[in-house]
């Protein structure tokens, strides 16, 4: 039986906040944030350390990376 090593380097996951949020607020009172709604529709936070991203949508979908 051959040995193998196995190691997560990613994970996805995505919820809902089942709420509207309000991104522009977001954008405007968070750090490490970019909205710019005319090129992507979602608030994206990134966070260096660990190296994570999140996208937030004004229907309160999340989607998390990292």
């Amino acid at each position: 039986m051959v040995k193998r090593d196995i190691r997560v380097v990613n994970i996805v996951i995505s919820t809902s906040l089942k709420h509207d949020i309000p991104l522009e607020k977001m954008a405007g009172t968070l750090s490490n944030t970019e909205y710019n709604p005319e090129q992507f529709p979602g608030l994206v936070i990134r966070i260096k350390e660990p190296k994570t991203s999140a996208l937030i949508f004004s229907s309160g979908k999340v989607v998390c990376t990292g």
